[in-house]
């Protein structure tokens, strides 16, 4: 790869990853995948269909990323959340404020972006106050405290916290036939809990939660191969072109708003240029707006009273702060990081569940005093 040639190779893989992004939305919003809801429908109703698209799409995204470690196509250790260091009690801290904000908030960032294309005006300013607090959270006032406390607290692994490479160190065998092993038994059971009820085998849980699975393979894809660079022409070091983090990135909703908010305010400064978190962002309210237009769901809507816009304001902050802590969200690290069978994704997820069902009875709670 030459120096002349880096700019069309940057170009192929920030067009690829805002089509993957497009197909997210339009999926999620055509399917109504959504994590907070789907535990909403279990907490409120006991209905399990959005749970289990989200479980289908997470078996895809297992099966699909280890299928490319067992073919040594990428490796977990290249990902933000596949390395020795497991900042667990971060994963777990954060994990809890985000699922608790996304309750307030309506959604979580993914769901933010989504319902910003259908209208939803409350979802843009739980937009700008996630960005903002995320930003505070990596470089700002928040991120001082969080450096000093919380990720001061960690476990240290001999090998990467990815379950393949956990096991070939202790287990014997190779991180690849461990990842290929894995993925398959752990895939197997998921899919088999999804179709194990009627409510698992209808086309909107297996439309979404293939669909979204694969496009969070498909970003891995095109980040891990595409964009991978042995040596970078510049530098001469092992590069993945266009991410922010320098590492291998699939589809995350944190971090990339903060980055969205810092290009657009300082869109003039010539170091501040497009990566796949930025452009998922717009790809995702791009989708789920064609989506909306054409189905004529398209409707503008603001919020309701100062309780309501107190909620998202506070809910929005929480999700900032918390994904940031948790290194993601419900896809950053309940699809993405869970893919790579990383223990603090599989710390994060049991988190982000418990948070946003403390938030739901807390509601429940409080509209039971009130009646």
């Amino acid at each position: 790869m030459t120096e002349a040639e880096l700019p069309g190779l940057t170009a192929q893989v920030l067009w690829a990853a805002f089509a993957l992004a497009v197909a997210f939305g339009a999926i999620a919003q055509h399917t109504r995948f959504c994590t907070m809801g789907a535990v909403a429908d279990i907490v409120t109703m006991s209905d399990w269909t959005r749970m289990r698209a989200w479980i289908l799409a997470i078996a895809i995204a297992v099966l699909g990323f280890n299928t490319m470690v067992a073919f040594d196509l990428v490796q977990a250790k290249n990902t933000l959340y596949a390395g020795p260091n497991v900042l667990w009690l971060s994963n777990l801290v954060g994990g809890l404020l985000f699922g608790f904000g996304m309750v307030l908030a309506s959604g979580c960032g993914s769901k933010t972006l989504v319902r910003i294309g259908t209208g939803n005006l409350k979802s843009l300013v739980v937009f700008f106050v996630l960005g903002l607090a995320a930003y505070a959270t990596l470089r700002g006032v928040t991120a001082v405290a969080r450096v000093a406390t919380l990720d001061t607290v960690s476990l240290t692994l001999a090998t990467g916290q990815d379950l393949p490479s956990m096991l070939a160190g202790s287990a014997g065998k190779s991180r690849q036939w461990w990842a290929h092993a894995a993925s398959v038994a752990i895939g197997v059971v998921l899919i088999g809990f999804v179709l194990a009820r009627r409510e698992g085998r209808n086309a909107e849980v297996w439309i979404g939660g293939v669909g979204i699975g694969a496009v969070v393979v498909g970003v891995w894809w095109v980040s891990g191969r595409l964009g991978y660079l042995p040596e970078h022409p510049q530098t001469l070091e092992e590069t993945f072109v266009a991410t922010n983090s320098r590492r291998m990135e699939s589809l995350s909703f944190v971090a990339p708003l903060a980055y969205t908010l810092d290009w657009l305010i300082l869109f003039s400064d010539k170091t501040r240029v497009l990566t796949i978190g930025i452009v998922s962002v717009f790809g995702v309210i791009a989708g789920s707006a064609a989506v909306a237009m054409g189905t004529r769901s398209f409707h503008w809507e603001g919020f309701r009273g100062a309780e309501d816009t107190a909620n998202h304001l506070v809910g929005g902050a929480l999700m900032g702060v918390g994904g940031v802590l948790a290194l993601g969200c419900t896809i950053g690290q309940g699809l993405s990081g869970v893919s790579t069978l990383a223990l603090g994704s599989f710390i994060t997820l049991a988190a982000l569940i418990g948070g946003a069902v403390l938030a739901l009875r807390w509601q429940i709670w409080r509209m039971e005093r009130i009646v």
